[in-house]
């Protein structure tokens, strides 16, 4: 089994990593130096083009041809957003990242600024994440200290500025346009598309939307370069990933490791196997709203290929363990919960489909399904999929549908038997009200 690869996770566990001072010492913005003062704006985003960073937030989206949205020209004025809502259940890599090494993805935040030659960027951050707001805040205090923000910095003519926001505990302003109109001071919900926010984003203008751990990655890509970048991990999916290991293991945390590591590698190897010494259940490879897994299917490589393959994705990297002692019914109902909860209400599929699907799976969880709720769910999720605003829907819909196809025997013994599966027991909640 490889060890793992510390590039964004370096300065994590090392003393003073919040100081701008010890991290410079560590190497830190010596990458944005490079880029301001020996590449022009466009070598910079080509290098980050060629190195195929893709974004970290769940999409998967190529930062680089996203950046390359962005018009050009003296008279737009152009906006960045650092996505740090990250409200996903199973995930917790930005929140580290952000506590523990705020000046490396502010460094990528300001690289990214000079290649699109942005006027500034709004750090997103969740309101349940106070200590990391504190962190930022100084973190971007100290940057102005040290003339890497404001006006004309290192001489390259950039006058680029970061603003910190706090956001209200709203899981939908994780999505980009609900994002942006909770910036701007408006009810958190998502905007209807076109136009997209490269045309018309933040406060009317053309704007970028990465996440923390996307940002962290260009320092290192720039630094090293494309080619460096490319010779980890997969074709698919290049460089390292941070992956959150949580649930039924020995050792759960943050690792991060090359996206060729298998889904087997991560769980008994870096996360030391199923706690108890259990058996193996299922496994939500990427965050809550990605397709749940079987134990007889963990035998794949953690890129977007290899999870395809078997009908899943790699979303946010958090890996969501579960043994053999966790009933299926209870745990995709805390779920559901959790959707129909956090639901803007905006559009029809997805303010009622989530709302069914958690009376539905309530009620076999409870002993009073009927017979054919598992095919109303299945149902249900079809029809929620791809007919919403943003991809709330489908974050609710596509684990609903896997847990209810992955392991439809135990749905259909709930139904029959009004109870759970005997060697089950119930599950820790996952989510409450």
């Amino acid at each position: 089994m490889a060890g793992e690869l510390k590039v964004l996770t370096a300065n994590l566990g090392m003393k003073g990593t919040t100081e701008i001072d010890a991290v410079m010492r560590r190497g830190a913005y010596e990458a944005l130096i490079k880029a301001m003062t020996r590449m022009t704006p466009d070598q910079v985003l080509g290098e980050v083009k060629a190195a195929n960073l893709k974004g970290r937030g769940g999409a998967g989206f190529p930062a680089g041809l996203k950046w390359s949205f962005l018009p050009k020209g003296k008279d737009k004025t152009r906006y960045l957003v650092c996505n740090a809502d990250e409200s996903e259940p199973g995930t917790f890599k930005d929140r580290l990242l952000i506590e523990n090494d705020p000046h490396k993805v502010l460094e990528g935040i300001i690289i990214a600024g000079y290649a699109t030659q942005s006027a500034g960027c709004f750090i997103y951050i969740r309101g349940e994440m106070p200590q990391g707001a504190r962190v930022l805040q100084r973190a971007v205090n100290q940057a102005y200290d040290r003339h890497f923000l404001g006006k004309n910095i290192l001489g390259s003519g950039l006058d680029f500025d970061i603003w910190v926001a706090r956001g209200a505990g709203a899981y939908i302003c994780g999505e980009e346009t609900a994002l942006m109109n909770s910036l701007e001071g408006k009810r958190g919900e998502p905007r209807i598309k076109p136009p997209f926010p490269a045309g018309y984003g933040v406060y009317g203008k053309p704007s970028n939307i990465n996440n923390v751990e996307t940002y962290a990655n260009v320092p290192a890509i720039i630094e090293k370069g494309a080619d460096w970048y490319n010779s980890i991990g997969s074709a698919d999916t290049p460089g390292t990933r941070l992956f959150g290991v949580c649930g039924h293991v020995k050792n759960p945390g943050l690792f991060e490791l090359p996206s060729t590591v298998t889904l087997r590698e991560l769980i008994y190897g870096h996360a030391g196997g199923i706690l108890g010494d259990r058996k193996l259940k299922a496994v939500i490879p990427g965050g809550s709203s990605v397709p749940v897994l079987r134990a007889d299917q963990i035998d794949v490589t953690m890129d977007s290929a290899g999870l395809k393959a078997v009908g899943s994705m790699p979303g946010s990297g958090g890996v969501i363990v579960m043994n053999d002692s966790v009933c299926m019914v209870r745990a995709l109902h805390n779920l559901m919960r959790f959707y129909a909860h956090e639901s803007c209400g905006q559009c029809t599929p997805c303010r009622e489909g989530t709302h069914w699907l958690e009376l539905l799976s309530g009620a076999i969880e409870r002993g009073e399904g009927r017979e054919g709720d598992a095919d109303k769910i299945l149902s249900l999720s079809k029809n929620i999929m791809g007919r919403t605003i943003c991809p709330l829907g489908d974050a609710a819909a596509m684990p609903a549908e896997s847990f209810v196809r992955q392991f439809r025997e135990e749905f259909e013994f709930h139904i029959r038997e009004k109870r759970c599966l005997p060697e089950t027991m119930r599950m820790t909640t996952i989510y409450s009200a």
